[in-house]
């Protein structure tokens, strides 16, 4: 158990920021948006100070969950209950550390109703956090469906002129989804008798229910990832959602869909698990393909960049159900990693948008002779998504790659392609915004990044070129919780595994296992 409610405090410490931005009462006019924009910075600030402390509380070589806190709640086995395991500790930093980036890239950009909109991404860090922290189920259904409702306030009123039409389609998608998995939840809380995860993890359901289990929880999963062909809510939300908008969605929501596959569906299903595998691999090689292809075609900037994104969670779907240690542990990471890049190129997106108030890809061209920093900049994000080595997409990309040849041959093959058309429409994005003749009459007297700009992006640049270099921090909390679910999962490959972690060592009696290669 939790020495002080770390957990708690990091979940709940945006609401009372919120609650703080409220009780600010009716003084409108620059004072009050002015209060409110720093409360909200700090609150995100603090917020992510908390969120280092219970990373540094967290002992990496214990794959159980740790800082757990307990109340009674609902009665009935239903129970407040927090904790975090090497799958989830990671995402409360990100989501903690991408927060202070969102309220820092709307400081100017929003003007109209500014202390409502910072209420709305305080509360959306408070329901986000809470989804990585809940080891109840009510608990965790109750924070991710909560999560629709601040995004749905935030596109549908700061969004840009098709943002009606976007947050219903977000809305409906997503909560069709997760209306069968409530009915899912019931059934095991009327089965097991308890909604205790920690518990459920170890219970035993019935094959044939757990082949309908898994849809439902699959169906909501799928359409958070959100996976082919249930994707296309995604482009349209990211382009009318304002810039701090899309590097949550892009930076955290997505990210929620890997969790809870990694949470519930593989291994609370196993039997499901493996039954659908080849479907899921169907599935992740379409999206990886067709969506790379999608965006080759596309003129907005955003809309490019949206569909790279449901490219990218290909590679996520593909890793965690390749049910062994590399796969899943190339998909923690690669979540992680397009928290950094994906969020990164939005805010990147957002800065010329400042200026110029078009996404049109025609609309630019030669920025690398008046704004060099923000030439470098972008590319240096470029790269990441394309994969290049020494950037953290590279390590996610390759990993699950490696992992998804152990699993299935032909699944490694079709996935590698989309490495390929992913250079192709990121480089060719590239090349038209940044590179050409500096000749547009409009962009004439646009200015390159200003300070602030600078500081927003400086940390996701620092942080994309360290863990491309030296992953181990992450592969460390990562590792010991995979290796145990693995081992739970007992499912063999064809091909000897490559660990991406410390080996396991041989239990007296047993012989020991074949060096492995890092």
């Amino acid at each position: 158990m939790a020495s002080w409610p770390i957990l708690s405090l990091v979940t709940f410490l945006p609401l009372a920021g919120a609650l703080l931005i409220f009780g600010l009462g009716k003084a409108e006019g620059e004072a009050g948006d002015r209060n409110a924009r720093w409360i909200a910075l700090w609150t995100t600030l603090l917020t992510l100070v908390f969120a280092i402390i219970a990373w540094s509380e967290f002992d990496p070589a214990n794959p159980g969950f740790q800082l757990v806190e307990e109340a009674s709640w609902l009665g009935g086995g239903v129970s407040y209950k927090m904790g975090v395991d090497g799958i989830s500790v990671l995402f409360v930093v990100l989501t903690a550390f991408l927060m202070p980036t969102a309220i820092l890239c709307s400081w100017t950009s929003i003007e109209d109703r500014v202390k409502q909109y910072m209420i709305c991404f305080l509360v959306l860090e408070t329901l986000m956090i809470g989804v990585f922290c809940a080891l109840d189920l009510i608990v965790f259904y109750v924070f991710f469906e909560g999560g629709l409702i601040p995004m749905f306030i935030i596109i549908g009123v700061w969004g840009g002129k098709r943002r009606v039409y976007a947050t219903y389609k977000f809305f409906l998608y997503t909560l069709l989804g997760s209306v069968l998995m409530l009915i899912a939840i019931l059934y095991m809380w009327a089965t097991a008798g308890t909604t205790d995860i920690v518990k459920l993890l170890a219970y035993d359901f019935a094959p044939e229910a757990q082949t309908w289990l898994w849809l439902a929880f699959f169906a909501s999963f799928a359409v958070k990832m959100p996976m082919w062909p249930v994707h296309t809510w995604l482009p349209d939300a990211h382009v009318e959602a304002p810039t701090a908008g899309s590097v949550i969605l892009a930076g955290i929501l997505l990210k929620m869909g890997g969790y809870g596959f990694l949470r519930f569906s593989v291994p609370m299903f196993p039997d499901a698990s493996l039954y659908f595998q080849s479907f899921v691999f169907a599935l992740s090689v379409i999206a990886i393909i067709y969506t790379s292809l999608v965006a080759l075609a596309q003129e907005d900037i955003k809309k490019l960049i949206a569909y790279s994104s449901v490219a990218h969670m290909g590679f996520v779907t593909m890793g965690i159900f390749t049910l062994n240690q590399q796969g899943i542990d190339a998909a923690l990471f690669q979540m992680i990693s397009h928290g950094f890049v994906s969020g990164a190129l939005f805010l990147c997106v957002g800065v010329i948008y400042d200026r110029m108030h078009t996404r049109e890809i025609a609309a630019y061209g030669g920025l690398v002779t008046p704004m060099p920093v923000y030439a470098f900049t972008f590319m240096v994000f470029t790269m990441a998504n394309v994969g290049l080595p020494g950037t953290s997409g590279f390590v996610g990309e390759f990993l699950s790659l490696a992992g998804a040849f152990q699993a299935n041959t032909w699944v490694a093959v079709g996935a590698a392609s989309g490495v390929i058309l992913s250079a192709a429409y990121a480089l060719y994005l590239y090349r038209r915004v940044v590179y050409g003749v500096f000749d547009k009459p409009s962009l004439r007297g646009i200015l390159d990044m200003n300070s602030r700009e600078i500081g927003t992006l400086g940390p996701l640049i620092a942080a994309t070129i360290f863990f491309g270099i030296y992953p181990k921090p992450i592969f460390d909390v990562t590792g010991p919780a995979v290796r145990q679910m693995v081992e739970t999962l007992g499912v063999s490959t064809p091909h000897a595994p490559i660990s991406v972690s410390e080996p396991v060592k041989p239990t007296e009696g047993e012989a020991p296992a074949a060096e492995e290669h890092h």
